[in-house]
């Protein structure tokens, strides 16, 4: 491809370049350059790509692209954001490859993956599609696993993918958008048809800093779709439907006004049955996924089909089939043990305490709880999750939970903090030891 094409669309300050130049390819990262590419020069937290442009030089890149002149002699364009040209980039290599599928993003603290993955369901068994996927857990191509390393790739890795998906025949794509996506550019380059909004619960504060950045973070998801699914029984539904540009279809239990509710709601230690109400039309729907967030999760998944023309007793249909997701209230098979034993991903305060609860539900004995926090992450959600852990369970096991480069014990300490003292507790750190100890 031919620089001018590559550069199609940037905004360029200056540079110093040929645009008939033929570039073999896309890199940011210096020691995977190879010979004619393109490197870009991405300022990161941690390191500054701008660093490594004689190490892309070495390798054979044959232009840079940065936000600032490079010191050394090369062919150069100079950009007014290198994360927003990197999606560009992605996008235009890739010959644009979102715009050839329908597009559905899902944002919010909790509920994302259970919400993508009944979404797939639903449209496969309603419009026979085959449907890419995009989340925590894993990437999908149909029924093709690909591993991922974080919720919304690097904006031309995630460009590739989408190229991967409508290669392969996918006519939609599912897939959660990370606040950390919206505000970094990765999710850029994307027109979705429709955007769900969940909820907003404290996380990812040690990124956002405040709770108003955190949610202006996820409202830019609505001035990027064509209609927006939100759940107006969450605090911040307000505010993310302010920043909205698309039409909204509002979601609740509580909220009068929304356009779809969930009445006469059961739930059981095996499913969650509701009647589902819009103002022409009314469908039972029943999934064998317990949990009070079930149902918020299920309503989310019918206001987005409803957005696509997607009838709601076929909706309703396709979800008495679903099944839910590994590590979202997962029954582990305990034949002739006196005990159930569920897992759960639960790594928010928020998660934590909906899961406790739901549990309390049903539960005919004790809840005890196996949990820690995660290492290099929001450090203030530690003793809020302790202090839920200890209310809301009859035993709490505060262990280890992939402390990454964090000292384990330092961050169990962080989890005691909320803890009251007499609570009933006791600390395990090594994780398989701690999951012994509660059996």
């Amino acid at each position: 491809m031919k620089l001018a094409e590559l550069l199609s669309g940037i905004e360029i300050k200056e540079g110093c370049y040929d645009p008939e130049l033929e570039i073999t390819g896309v890199s940011y990262d210096s020691r995977q350059t190879k010979p004619g590419e393109a490197f870009v020069a991405i300022p990161g937290f941690a390191s500054d790509g701008y660093r490594f442009i004689p190490k892309a030089l070495e390798r054979g890149a044959a232009v840079v692209i940065c936000e600032r002149e490079p010191e050394q002699k090369t062919q150069y364009v100079q950009v007014v954001s290198c994360r927003r040209a990197l999606a560009r980039l992605g996008a235009n290599w890739f010959s644009h490859p979102a715009d050839k599928m329908t597009m559905i993003g899902v944002t919010g603290t909790n509920g994302k993956t259970s919400i993508t993955y009944l979404l797939k369901t639903v449209l496969e068994q309603t419009l026979g599609a085959k449907v890419g996927l995009i989340g925590t857990i894993q990437n999908m191509i149909g029924t093709e696993v690909i591993h991922t390393e974080r919720t919304t790739p690097e904006s031309f890795e995630l460009q590739k993918l989408f190229a991967q998906m409508a290669d392969a025949g996918c006519t939609h794509c599912v897939m959660e958008v990370s606040s950390h996506a919206l505000v970094l550019h990765r999710a850029d380059e994307i027109s979705f048809e429709t955007g769900i909004f969940t909820n907003l619960t404290e996380d990812h504060l040690d990124f956002h800093k405040t709770m108003d950045a955190y949610c202006e973070a996820k409202a830019m998801l609505f001035t990027r779709c064509r209609h927006g699914v939100v759940n107006t029984d969450d605090a911040y539904a307000q505010k993310i439907m302010a920043h909205a540009t698309c039409s909204l279809l509002r979601y609740a239990e509580k909220d009068p006004e929304a356009e779809l509710r969930a009445e006469d709601i059961e739930l059981a230690a095996d499913h969650v049955a509701f009647t589902a109400k819009t103002a022409h039309e009314q469908a039972q729907v029943r999934l064998a996924i317990p949990g009070g967030f079930t149902v918020y999760n299920a309503l989310a998944v019918i206001g987005a089909g409803l957005t696509l023309g997607i009838p709601l007793s076929r909706i309703a249909d396709a979800l008495k089939t679903a099944s839910g997701v590994k590590g979202r209230v997962e029954v582990v098979p305990t034949p002739g043990k006196p005990y159930t034993v569920l897992i759960d991903y639960s790594h928010t305060p928020d998660s934590l305490e909906n899961v406790l609860k739901t549990v309390r539900g049903f539960c005919k004995g004790r809840v005890i709880a196996v949990f820690g926090c995660g290492g290099d992450r929001d450090p203030f959600k530690r003793p809020i999750m302790g202090r839920i852990g200890a209310e809301l369970a009859d035993l709490c096991v505060v262990t280890s939970d992939n402390p990454r480069t964090e000292n384990p014990i330092s961050i169990i300490e962080d989890i005691l903090r909320g803890v009251h003292r007499d609570s009933d507790y006791t600390v395990v750190p090594n994780r398989r030891e701690a999951i012994a100890c509660a059996l």
